[in-house]
């Protein structure tokens, strides 16, 4: 598969090389007469630099070849024959050939070269960027495995005379805590994956954003006890056809990372309302807000900030832009004026209205219509 890709694309060069020479001839020879054929020789030259950089080093041969018989055919005295009269146009013919020769073949092999040492500088970034990745994921896998060993253990010794029921209880609780924590890594390690791997398709159905929400608050119930959580959803809102798993990980995912990076008692506000047949989101805070050389990589894989509370491996916003993304939806970040960073998300839909008048024959038709 990869020969013939390569084959087809090396092709491609032939032709494009071939054809832009001869267009450039074509050209040069209505206005021959106008500027002469040494100046031509300058043009042609200057085409076959151009193709040097975007093409590799045999279709530029091609190309330097294929002017040189052009200009001694057509432009240099006497015309349409490769006959030349002149020593000094032998010699012109000869370092134009040269020229276009070297100058082709070392221009492709320094992009060649660029290509390269680029190609390595990305290897090494990769490899630097799993490091990263490997270190913070045993991180925090250790972190909640030592709780839940260390909490099991207790509970299963019966050497304690210490450990009363409301001492079983709480290390139960920070086994459930600890347990979510590792639910919540490999959810964002398999969302990432579905993200790359270009298979995901939103599967889109008629929802309620109001469940969606609660859904995202019931999942967040312990991270938003030190926290005041104030939540304002237009009146009325219609159904609306969206992939509710994905944008509710997506809010979740954006929650959560404002529960991590600010304070405790500090507000978290979630405004819903629609605007010209799009949902739009926001979810903002009173923290710090993202410091100005980290607010651009917000959404980039494995970044996460100095001064989150606890670790992290940096890709829940990465995951909620991809499934809004999925939706074709846009999502930014701000610095608010005052305190803390904003979230908006805008999201194009389409919606049923429920109303008084509501007839669920109308509601299944328009179903059937679209299936």
């Amino acid at each position: 598969m990869r020969t013939k890709y390569f084959k087809q694309n090396n092709l491609k060069q032939y032709i494009i090389s071939i054809l832009v020479t001869v267009s450039i001839s074509a050209i040069c020879f209505s206005i021959s007469d106008i500027i002469g054929y040494r100046t031509v020789a300058l043009l042609l030259l200057a085409s076959v630099s151009l193709l040097a950089f975007f093409f590799s080093v045999y279709p530029i041969l091609v190309s330097a070849t294929l002017s040189a018989l052009i200009w001694d055919f057509f432009f240099i005295p006497p015309h349409f024959t490769l006959h030349v009269d002149k020593t000094e146009d032998v010699l012109m013919l000869s370092m134009y050939f040269l020229v276009a020769l070297l100058n082709g073949v070392l221009t492709s092999k320094i992009r060649q070269y660029e290509k390269e040492e680029y190609q390595k500088e990305e290897r090494q970034n990769t490899i630097k960027l799993y490091k990263t990745l490997f270190d913070s994921i045993s991180h925090e896998l250790r972190t909640p495995i030592a709780t839940i060993v260390g909490a099991s253990d207790n509970i299963l010794s019966q050497t304690s005379p210490q450990l009363t029921e409301k001492n079983k209880e709480n290390l139960v609780n920070e086994i459930s805590i600890a347990a979510f924590r590792l639910n919540r890594l490999i959810d964002n390690l398999l969302n990432m994956q579905r993200l790359e791997s270009g298979f995901l398709k939103p599967k889109l159905d008629w929802c309620d954003i109001n469940e969606v929400i609660e859904n995202v608050q019931n999942r967040l119930e312990n991270e938003l006890k030190s926290h005041s959580v104030k939540i304002e959803i237009e009146n009325d809102l219609p159904l609306m056809k969206l992939d509710a798993g994905l944008i509710e990980q997506a809010i979740h995912n954006i929650v959560y990372n404002a529960t991590v990076y600010t304070p405790q008692n500090s507000e978290i506000n979630i405004k819903i309302h629609l605007e010209n047949n799009n949902l739009l989101i926001t979810i903002s805070d009173n923290g710090q807000g993202f410091a100005s050389e980290e607010i651009m990589n917000v959404f980039t894989k494995y970044f996460y900030s100095k001064k989150a509370k606890s670790g992290g491996i940096g890709l829940g916003l990465s995951i909620s832009k991809g499934f809004i993304e999925a939706h074709k939806g846009k999502i930014s970040v701000e610095n608010q004026a005052n305190s803390g960073a904003k979230f908006t998300i805008n999201i194009p839909i389409e919606f049923f209205v429920i109303n008084d008048n509501f007839d669920f024959s109308d509601f299944t038709k328009k179903e059937k219509n679209e299936q």
